[in-house]
C-alpha cells in the first residue's frame, strides 16, 4: 500500500467510524489490523535505521521472524554494497532534508534470509511519533512474473522489446551486407551480357539485350530497397531524457542479478560521488547494463572467485563512463577483435547479437564501448554516456 493509499484509507476510516477513529486506542488498533492483513510488506524504522515493526507480509517476503529483525538496522535486508551505504543516506537526509527516495517509488535490490537477491519496488513515507521521525516502507516483490502491474515487469517487457528490435536490426544489416555482394555481381554480369548482345547483328541477340536491361534494372531496385531498409534501421532512436546514472545502474542491477547464479556472486559497486546526469534513453541503456551484467555472471560460472565489479566515473567534461567487470576466465585472443560483431558468441547456445546490440545503442548515443582484460583475471566492459547538456554547460 502506497503512502497516498494509506492517507485515503485513514480518511475512509474516519468517515466510517467518525470521532472514534481519532482516538489513539482505536486508531492504533486499526493501523495494526491494516499492517497485519496487508499483502504488501510494511516495515517501519526510526531515524537511526532501526526496525520498529515487521508485518507478516515482510516476514513471508524476506524469511525473517520479527524477533530476528526488530531493533536491528534495516540495512540487513539489503545486499552489498547498498547495505554499507544506507546509513549515509539516512544521515544525509536528517542533516540536509534532501529527499532522494522518500515519496518516490523506486526499484531496488533486496536480500532474503537465505542470501537470495531479488528486485523489489519500494516506496517510503515519513511521519512523526511523539516528535521523532518514523519512516514507513511499503515493499512489493518485483520478481513475481504473474504481476503485470509491477514496474519492474513493465521494464523487463520493454527491455525484451528493445532486444528484439536490436536483433532485427542486426539481422537486416548482416543480410544487407551479404545480399548486396551477389546483387552487385549480377549487375556486373548483366552489363557484360548486354554489351555482348548489343554487339551482335541478329534480332534475337538484341531482344536478349532488352531482357538483360530489365534484369539489371530490377536488380538495382532490389539493392536500393535493402539499402533504404538498412538506413531506416540504423536511424532508429529512442526517447532520450535526463537520467541519474546511479539510478540507472541500481535498477539494472536489481534486474540483472535475479536468479540462482547471482547468489554466489559478490557485488562491488564503485561509483564516483556527485556524478552529473546523463541524456539517454533509459530503457536502451539499461538493456546494455543488464546484458553486460548477465554476461559477466555467466562468464564466472565455475570460477573459484566470483566478483562483479560495477562502477561509474566522470570521463572528461562531456561523458560519464560506466564499467562492468568480472573475475571469469577472460576472452580468447582470437575472439576479442570481433567481439562486437553480429553473430559472434562464446556461448554454446548464444545467438551472438547481445554485444552487437549494445554497441549499436551506445554508438547511437554518441558514446563508445570497449573491453579489456582485468589484471588478475577476468574482463571489464566499459561504455560512455553523454552528460546532459545543461550540466555539461555548467
Amino acid at each position: 500500500m502506497r503512502p497516498s493509499a494509506w492517507a485515503a484509507f485513514l480518511g475512509r476510516l474516519r468517515s466510517l467510524f467518525g470521532p472514534a477513529a481519532r482516538t489513539p486506542t482505536v486508531r492504533a488498533a486499526l493501523l495494526s489490523a491494516m499492517e497485519e492483513t496487508s499483502l504488501d510488506a510494511i516495515i517501519t524504522i526510526d531515524h537511526r535505521g532501526l526496525m520498529l515493526s515487521f508485518n507478516p507480509a515482510a516476514q513471508r517476503l524476506f524469511g525473517y521472524l520479527p524477533d530476528e529483525v526488530i531493533g536491528r538496522n534495516v540495512k540487513m535486508l539489503m545486499p552489498s554494497p547498498f547495505r554499507e551505504e544506507h546509513d549515509g543516506y539516512i544521515g544525509r537526509y536528517m542533516s540536509t532534508g534532501e529527499k532522494r527516495i522518500i515519496g518516490i517509488g523506486r526499484v531496488v535490490a533486496g536480500q532474503k534470509k537465505d542470501g537470495a537477491i531479488f528486485p523489489l519496488e519500494l516506496s517510503v513515507g515519513e511521519s512523526r511519533v511523539e516528535g521523532a521521525p518514523v519512516f514507513v516502507g511499503f515493499i512489493r516483490d518485483s520478481s513475481d512474473i504473474q504481476s503485470e502491474q509491477r514496474r519492474v515487469q513493465e521494464l523487463q517487457r520493454e527491455l525484451f522489446h528493445v532486444s528484439r528490435l536490436g536483433e532485427m536490426g542486426q539481422l537486416v544489416s548482416s543480410l544487407a551486407h551479404e545480399v548486396n555482394q551477389p546483387l552487385a555481381a549480377i549487375v556486373n554480369y548483366t552489363q557484360v551480357a548486354r554489351q555482348m548482345a548489343d554487339s551482335a547483328d541478329d534480332e534475337t541477340a538484341r531482344r536478349i539485350g532488352g531482357v538483360l536491361e530489365k534484369v539489371a534494372a530490377q536488380t538495382t531496385r532490389a539493392a536500393d530497397i535493402i539499402k533504404r531498409l538498412r538506413a531506416f534501421i540504423d536511424r532508429r532512436e529512442g526517447e532520450r531524457r535526463r537520467e541519474s546514472p546511479r539510478q540507472l545502474i541500481e535498477e539494472a542491477l536489481a534486474l540483472g542479478l535475479v536468479g540462482p547464479a547471482s547468489r554466489a556472486t559478490r557485488l562491488v559497486l564503485d561509483m564516483a560521488p556527485e556524478l552529473p546526469d546523463v541524456e539517454v534513453d533509459r530503457v536502451q541503456v539499461q538493456q546494455v547494463i543488464v546484458n553486460l551484467i548477465r554476461n559477466a555472471v555467466d562468464a564466472m560460472e565455475g570460477s573459484p572467485r566470483r566478483e562483479l565489479i560495477v562502477g561509474a566515473v566522470r570521463d572528461g567534461p562531456d561523458f560519464v563512463r560506466v564499467s562492468v567487470g568480472d573475475t571469469g576466465s577472460g576472452i580468447a585472443p582470437e575472439v576479442a577483435p570481433r567481439l562486437f560483431g553480429a553473430f559472434v558468441t562464446t556461448k554454446p547456445d548464444g545467438m551472438g547479437v547481445g554485444l552487437s546490440i549494445c554497441k549499436t545503442i551506445i554508438d547511437a548515443h554518441g558514446g563508445r564501448i570497449s573491453c579489456e582484460a582485468r589484471a588478475g583475471g577476468g574482463t571489464t566492459f566499459s561504455f560512455t554516456l553523454p552528460v546532459h547538456r545543461e550540466e555539461a554547460a555548467a
